[in-house]
């Protein structure tokens, strides 16, 4: 991570408030605290729930508090984001007539479904004060889903492909949490932001959030969309999945296993082979990393148990095997007590430590065992599998972080321009998708020689002229067996003309040609992670 500043950020010579106007607002701030007890006595004595009292004036003064001494604004969106700026909710679903190619005949019922941010008040958040400025990242605002259907229909539905008419319908909606649910009914910004900014502003951030709503911060489920066990979650790293109707895309609630989970969640938890779901929570605090396994029905945490961290870390994704679970330990850290000290919550450690722990499936802390590696960030894992007595585990990895820190300021373009300034192992500098095959050599595909003296055969499907994707997922044929029966489908915009669509692209065949171009109604903003899931019952 770019250096962290935690001096003080004085605000007031460019942007102090007129003395009336503050006046007016202390004025304000004294009323709120006394009117509610006011009332309450003039109701007398006998009929007053002082604890209640005592608790709504409390949290009234709070709220006073904090927009008297923090003004939100908005983010300024850069040249280059036009495509990440937030949608609106549609009302319903909208049918799809426009496609170019033909879906195939083999293709399953189900719903091709995509998870990102999409600030609720138009833009990512900063909250300026005397004591600094806190900053909401590139990586929050609240999540909003975005899904197209495929269902077979009768002989008069909109597109026909070569083995039958079908029906397709886009709609997008946001993940309602508890916290979205608050800020909305609110109709402004109530949490302050926290991951990113001057010390003594984020540490203030931090107690005001927890005085005024019992949390540290708001509840983004933002990030992945995860099918078990015939249900479906919105997931990410700061809270419990949330069970979203795959077909309203309604949020139905909390997944909590019955209370057995109190922690937070992770984005990228993994089915082991047999069906049961690996996981892990990541804190701030101790217990920094713990581990759960859930059972193939869905209904039982079968095992739990502290990795004992020596660090709050940044846990994006594991690894499964056979027999294990494969754990990374990171030096991107997650850290209150640093913060209280005034240092950063969230730093880029390049000069600490990093190593990768292999652990049977049900063991404990003591069970793990570690290899030392060089410092790095890696967020995503490619595969891991056993070799005999060895484990592999395929991933890539970068020496810096993927958050800038404040030192660069409210404009970052420059950082994110340069591509983060990041050397990522085995991957060419390429627009469009790619599919890799590991340690394999074939001379009619390109070769890209990785840190290790090895080869990674690189396969490549171009996108056109100013199309970027985001999302892209692997959908089975029905029936198939073979490495490659498939299709990877993914979101795809166009930024010349400011247009969406979804792009089926055979497996088999990768560098072709879409089989199908299926052009969406509305613009659907770049994201994080999707997922193709098969209708229930339709399999």
């Amino acid at each position: 991570m770019a250096a962290v500043s935690s001096s003080f950020h004085f605000c007031s010579s460019a942007r102090r408030a007129p003395i009336n106007s503050i006046s007016l607002k202390l004025a304000q701030l004294a009323s709120s605290f006394t009117q509610p007890l006011l009332r309450a006595l003039q109701r007398g004595p006998a009929r007053i729930d002082m604890a209640g009292v005592i608790k709504k004036t409390s949290g009234r003064l709070l709220d006073a508090f904090v927009d008297f001494a923090f003004h939100f604004e908005d983010q300024p969106w850069l040249p280059s984001q036009s495509n990440f700026m937030p949608v609106d909710e549609i009302e319903e679903a909208v049918i799809i007539s426009n496609i170019e190619g033909e879906i195939p005949h083999d293709f399953p019922e189900g719903v091709y479904i995509r998870n990102g941010s999409n600030p609720l008040f138009g833009a990512l958040q900063s909250g300026s004060s005397v004591l600094g400025l806190c900053s909401e990242t590139w990586v929050e605002g609240e999540g909003m889903l975005h899904a197209l259907s495929f269902s077979r229909a009768t002989p008069a539905a909109v597109s026909v492909g070569s083995g039958g008419a079908w029906t397709l319908s886009y709609k997008n909606r946001f993940v309602e949490s508890k916290t979205f649910q608050l800020e909305r009914s609110r109709n402004h910004p109530a949490f302050l932001p926290l991951i990113e900014g001057d010390a003594p502003a984020v540490l203030a951030s931090f107690l005001l959030n927890k005085l005024r709503f019992g949390k540290m911060a708001k509840d983004l489920s933002n990030t992945n969309v995860l099918e078990f066990s015939g249900k479906v979650f919105a997931v990410a790293e700061n809270h419990m999945p949330l069970e979203i109707d795959l077909l309203s895309l309604e949020t139905i609630g909390d997944w909590d296993l019955s209370g057995a989970w109190d922690r937070p969640f992770m984005a990228h938890p993994k089915k082991a082979p047999g069906g049961e779901l690996v996981f892990v929570g990541a804190d701030g605090k101790k217990p920094f990393l713990v581990l759960g396994v859930v059972s193939v029905d869905g209904k039982e945490l079968k095992h739990k148990v502290d990795l004992k961290l020596e660090r709050g870390i940044v846990c994006h994704d594991i690894g499964v095997t056979e027999r294990y679970n494969i754990i990374l330990d990171m030096p991107l850290t997650f850290d209150i007590v640093r913060l209280m000290k005034g240092g950063p919550l969230l730093k880029y450690e390049k000069e600490s430590y990093a190593r990768i722990g292999v652990m049977p499936r049900y063991g404990d802390s003591d069970s793990i065992k570690w290899f030392d590696v060089e410092p790095y960030c890696t967020l995503h894992l490619v595969n891991c599998y056993e070799d005999g007595d060895e484990v592999v585990v395929r991933g890539g990895r970068s020496r810096g972080s993927i958050i800038p820190g404040p030192d660069l300021g409210r404009n970052k373009c420059q950082w994110f321009s340069s591509g983060f300034k990041l050397k990522l192992a085995a991957l060419p500098k390429y627009g469009g998708l790619m599919k890799l095959y590991l340690d394999e050599k074939d001379s009619t595909t390109m070769q890209q020689e990785n840190d290790n003296g090895g080869s990674v055969k690189v396969e490549r499907h171009p996108l056109g002229a100013n199309e970027f994707c985001s999302g892209a997922a692997f959908v089975s044929k029905l029936g198939g067996v073979q490495e490659d029966d498939g299709w990877i489908i993914s979101f795809v915009h166009n930024e010349h003309t400011n247009t969406s669509q979804v792009h089926i692209i055979d497996a088999k065949n990768f560098k072709d040609d879409p089989v199908a171009k299926i052009i969406l109604p509305k613009r659907v903003p770049y994201g994080f992670h999707g997922a193709f899931i098969p209708m229930p019952n339709r399999l």
